[in-house]
């Protein structure tokens, strides 16, 4: 199976172990990634300021696919959003004429997801339970979906969007621990970090103590801004809130690629702000 693959702006500079790890657990699924020629920003962080134009610049990577005749896959939550809100729009004829008179075609209908939900519908829980070699029954960790994995549920009819499971499912499948936790699903302050960062680094805080409450070894995070709340912004948290947390943010495809057997190298831990060594000596190395 094949896809196009859209990094959008974050994951090249901010998340390479990101890219890396997805990368890496994709070959080993038999997933075929194909980078996209001249694909852009995915339109989201204008799409406050200007609607319209943030659609325009979403659809017109949403055609780049099409030209390609393949289906997009994507890392982050709010591209995911922003593509597929793209990608219902291009079947709306008031938006598909202003589309058009820009010179810009969508030649065939593609589908836009997440990473991880071609994981749990398109390769399933039986294919990769094969893959596993290295089970990691030592960890206990905490998933975090964030805000625009499943929602607007109209865009993608996935999961259960007040009790979501489909991460945590596929955390189980790698031999750890989901705990399950309170306030699951909420935001972790990244939307409002540009106004407010007092207010996101509070959010972020909430789930940090959650994760240290439940003794987890690591929280598992599927979209990079996520990420940059609850690592880049862990230690801003502790200074404010007087904790401890030295907690291990690692992105799922990390987490499934230890249980492939890939090393810390091949997953990228080094790009790990908070070192996850405590994990590397809890598995084994």
């Amino acid at each position: 199976m094949k896809y196009a693959l859209f990094l959008g702006c974050t994951v090249p500079v901010r998340a390479q172990h990101y890219e890396l790890s997805a990368r890496k657990t994709a070959e080993k699924l038999g997933i075929g990634l194909v980078d996209m020629p001249n694909a852009s920003c995915c339109g989201f962080p204008i799409k406050a300021v200007h609607a319209e134009t943030a659609l325009l610049i979403a659809a017109r990577n949403v055609a780049i696919a099409s030209a390609m005749n393949l289906n997009i896959i994507t890392l982050c939550n709010s591209c995911t959003a922003m593509l597929s809100d793209a990608q219902h729009e291009l079947k709306n004829n008031d938006f598909y004429k202003k589309f058009k008179d820009l010179g810009l075609s969508y030649p065939n209908e593609i589908v836009v997801k997440h990473f991880v939900r071609v994981l749990y519908e398109d390769v399933g829980i039986d294919k990769i339970k094969k893959q596993i070699t290295k089970p990691l029954k030592e960890l206990k960790v905490i998933a975090h979906y964030g805000c625009h994995y499943m929602r607007p549920s109209y865009l993608y009819g996935f999961d259960n969007t007040e009790i979501p499971h489909t991460l945590d499912d596929l955390v189980a499948v790698t031999g750890a621990t989901s705990i399950d936790y309170a306030d699951k699903k909420m935001c972790c302050g990244g939307s409002v970090l540009g106004i407010d960062e007092q207010l996101a680094v509070t959010m972020a805080n909430h789930k940090l103590r959650e994760a240290k409450k439940n003794n987890a070894d690591a929280l598992i995070s599927i979209c990079p801004f996520c990420t940059v709340m609850y690592e880049d912004n862990q230690r801003k948290a502790e200074e404010k809130f007087h904790a401890e947390y030295a907690l291990p943010v690692l992105y799922y495809p990390q987490l499934l690629g230890l249980s492939f057997g890939l090393d810390k190298n091949e997953v990228g831990f080094k790009f790990n702000r908070v070192r996850p060594s405590a994990i590397l000596d809890k598995i084994g190395g």
